[in-house]
């Protein structure tokens, strides 16, 4: 498999702010970040649960690629 291939698709509903705000939550130290949905759903009170929880799983997926491993 290339690495083509093994890139996550982005859900349409993830936008690139939802990235930043849990970056910036993970170098913060607030919450360990199994536990960042809460503070999604916070930030975006347009998300639905399962949304923010999307936005959560593609960026703990996509985390390494897009911090270079």
């Amino acid at each position: 498999m290339n690495y083509q291939e093994s890139k996550t698709e982005r859900p349409e509903f993830v936008t690139e702010s939802h990235l930043l705000m849990l970056d910036e939550l993970r170098e913060s130290g607030v919450t360990n970040m199994l536990g960042a949905r809460p503070y999604v759903k916070r930030s975006f009170p347009e998300l639905s649960t399962n949304d923010a929880g999307g936005v959560l799983a593609y960026w703990m997926k996509t985390f390494g690629d897009r911090h270079n491993g």
